[in-house]
């Protein structure tokens, strides 16, 4: 599959085919229900994530926001006002780092010092690990600690590519039923990221879909399909 192809959108069945041969991470939820979860990177930042909860609040739709630990530092009441809006918390670490990278030992450490700083603004279930990659030792560390892993299927690569047009066209383009949504929250990532939002929840309104979190996603297959659960 060429580079073109995939900025247009990979086809569902890759992420299927994904989930197949590296088993233990989330990529969408097969469903026909009109939903699709709403997942954000790299927060909290003290001005991009205050501009996104607006958008969000404004549109009815939630999200689960992949926090790391660090940057919420002296940012207590930035995650408490994540949860108290009825959002939810991912890990995404430590610090902004490969997780591959890091040995089995250090990768336990870090997840583990992660939900301890984010473990008392509520309930952590979700952990993505820095820049995507992962191993089943990974997936298997994971699970040890309590957690599900989540990536996702409708990506813009706005963390590479500086357009909020270029992350607009890409989501409404590839968004079905069950699609797990990757935007960045952080610096001018995360202004964009409310730009981008601006545009794409009032067109999902109308076309009929209900932007969530990753647990509520999960709920609502249980709830009109069982017998596809992923989990």
């Amino acid at each position: 599959m060429g580079i073109g192809a995939l900025l247009l959108g990979p086809p569902p069945w890759l992420f299927d085919w994904l989930a197949a041969r590296f088993p233990g991470c989330l990529y969408r939820v097969p469903m026909q229900a009109p939903a699709v979860a709403l997942t954000l990177d790299d927060g909290p930042d003290p001005v991009s994530t205050p501009l996104i909860l607006s958008e969000l609040r404004r549109h009815g739709a939630r999200a689960t926001f992949f926090l790391i630990a660090e940057r919420v530092r002296g940012r207590d009441e930035l995650a408490r006002r994540l949860v108290a809006e009825r959002h939810e918390i991912g890990n995404h670490f430590t610090r902004d780092r490969a997780s591959i990278r890091l040995d089995h030992d250090r990768f336990a450490r870090d997840l583990e010092h992660a939900h301890e700083a984010l473990a008392p603004f509520g309930p952590v279930r979700w952990a993505r690990p820095g820049s995507g990659w992962y191993s089943q030792a990974m997936i298997a560390t994971m699970a040890e600690q309590g957690y599900r892993c989540a990536l996702g299927s409708v990506y813009p690569y706005d963390a590479a590519i500086p357009s909020a047009d270029f992350s607009i066209r890409h989501i409404l383009r590839n968004v079905r039923p069950g699609a797990i949504l990757v935007l960045h929250d952080g610096g001018a990532r995360g202004r964009r990221t409310a730009r981008v939002l601006q545009t794409i929840l009032p067109e999902l309104k109308r076309r009929g879909f209900r932007v969530v979190t990753l647990s509520d996603l999960i709920a609502i297959q249980e709830t009109t399909n069982p017998a596809r659960s992923s989990w």
